[in-house]
């Protein structure tokens, strides 16, 4: 049976300020009504014969994943928490060994989470081909067909054919110069090497044994002390450590001599910078591509995207890059964006927060914005989704205090349990034990106000908590 198998474990920082550490690309709203994880579980979903999805991710993002599922009806074949990066080859063995747990003969569809694909009909064609040369032992990439001399990409170059489904892989090549792109173009037979895989699960790991045999012994050692938690799979942190990190292409598919690639032309992209997103949305007249609240005098081939509550308005620019969230704006040429790393890099040298997380923080149970700060107080606005609770805590350093907006709050403070309606406001006394829960049917939204000397979020103590982080 075939397994789709969904890595999300970047982190997105070609996208910043909207992609971050805590919340992703693959999990943002980009093009079309929903998140690139979410297109990619769906259009696996319509492969012929595919089984519920594998997603190996981090445990930071492990509730982010199961309500995108859930928010497109979609079950999974196992939600595989990743204890700490280590590159693609060590996660899809994790996913090959969920596979092989209730199907012998599992072949898996290997996708990052993060890519755009236009043409859905060509790709499951390939996907079929890919299909029959996995069934005589091929290990097989997907190679984009290049329709222009790109530098951000690998490159595979085809060797000989194997039949009409697709060619031996000759060897992998880095990413080139524009000169040399250029000359792969004019030759062809090279294809972008897209990070798309397909074979079965048994070929994979008997060639990373062949090839990387201290992954195997570490991934193996690790799978073996995995437990269950919720819908997710936690892998044994110190086994996995002991693993190296390596990728799929250096640690088997550039060493075995079981390789293919599978040529196609999808509509690909893996929206890599702010220009590639520019490039593939639809734009207006003046090759603008504007969201949100935006109005624009004399501005040609730019993309800007507006925050919430917040106009922004450009008068006689050109290709130019403006993205605007609540706490951090870029500016930047449309071809200088791949320089927005050197940027993370300076806001992590000032040990600054705005490439980790946004203002506005998701958590299992709803959300947070943190609206206000001054030097002893915070004031946020919670939103808390129905049938979900807060973990019972208490504060070492702050007190907070509670007005609710709408809905009716369940509130445990200490020995006392009591309902606070719309307009009702109650304090938590600095150590109180508490808790927040929704019982009714809708969103309840309050504010609050924290005061204190300290109020980092790690100034909580959980006693109780249904998701599993007590």
């Amino acid at each position: 049976m075939l397994h789709p198998v969904v890595l999300s474990g970047g982190s997105g920082t070609r996208l910043w300020p909207l992609s971050r550490q805590n919340q992703p690309k693959q999990f943002l709203t980009l093009i079309g009504e929903r998140s690139l994880y979410q297109e990619t579980i769906l259009r696996a979903s319509r492969l012929p014969g595919a089984q519920l999805p594998i997603t190996i991710c981090s445990e930071l993002h492990r509730f982010m994943v199961g309500e995108q599922l859930q928010a497109i009806a979609m079950g999974n074949g196992g939600i595989v928490l990743e204890p700490l990066a280590r590159n693609t080859a060590p996660a899809i063995a994790l996913a090959a060994m969920q596979a092989l747990r209730t199907d012998p003969g599992a072949t898996l569809l290997v996708m990052p989470a993060d890519h755009l694909i236009e043409d859905e009909a060509a790709f499951r064609e390939a996907v079929a081909r890919a299909l029959s040369l996995a069934q005589e032992d091929w290990l097989v990439a997907f190679g984009i067909t290049p329709d222009y001399a790109e530098t951000g990409y690998g490159y595979i170059r085809q060797g000989e054919a194997l039949g009409a489904d697709g060619y031996r892989i000759d060897r992998f090549v880095e990413k080139p110069d524009l000169e040399t792109a250029q000359q792969y173009l004019d030759a062809g037979g090279y294809a972008w090497n897209s990070g798309m895989f397909l074979f079965s699960a048994h070929g994979y790991l008997d060639e990373l044994a062949r090839h990387a045999p201290e992954i195997v012994d570490a991934v193996e050692r690790a799978w073996t002390k995995a437990s269950s938690d919720l819908d997710f799979i936690r892998i044994d942190e110190q086994a996995f450590a002991a693993s190296p990190s390596d990728s799929i292409d250096y640690a088997v598919m550039e060493k075995t001599d079981r390789a293919a690639v599978v040529p196609v032309s999808c509509g690909w992209s893996d929206i890599g910078s702010w220009s590639s997103l520019w490039s593939v949305a639809e734009h207006d007249a003046d090759g603008n591509r504007q969201e949100g609240d935006v109005i624009s005098v004399d501005t040609t081939g730019s993309l800007v995207r507006a925050s919430e509550r917040r106009l922004i308005a450009t008068i006689g620019v050109e290709d130019l890059i403006i993205i605007d969230t609540p706490d951090a704006t870029l500016v930047a040429r449309k071809d200088r964006v791949q320089d927005v790393k050197l940027v993370v890099e300076q806001l992590k040298a000032a040990g600054r927060s705005e490439h980790l997380f946004h203002r506005k923080v998701y958590r299992p149970w709803g959300s947070y914005d943190s609206i206000g700060v001054g030097e002893r107080f915070q004031v946020k606005r919670i939103v808390v989704k129905p049938g979900a609770a807060l973990s019972l805590q208490k504060h070492q350093h702050r007190a907070e205090h509670w007005v609710v907006v709408s809905g009716t709050a369940e509130v445990t403070c200490d020995e006392r349990v009591f309902d606070l309606h719309e307009n009702e406001s109650t304090f938590i006394p600095l150590g109180s034990v508490h808790r927040l829960r929704n019982r009714g049917a809708e969103p309840v939204e309050l504010i609050e106000v924290q005061s204190g000397g300290y109020l980092g979020e790690d100034d909580i103590v959980r006693l109780e908590d249904v998701y599993g982080r007590s």
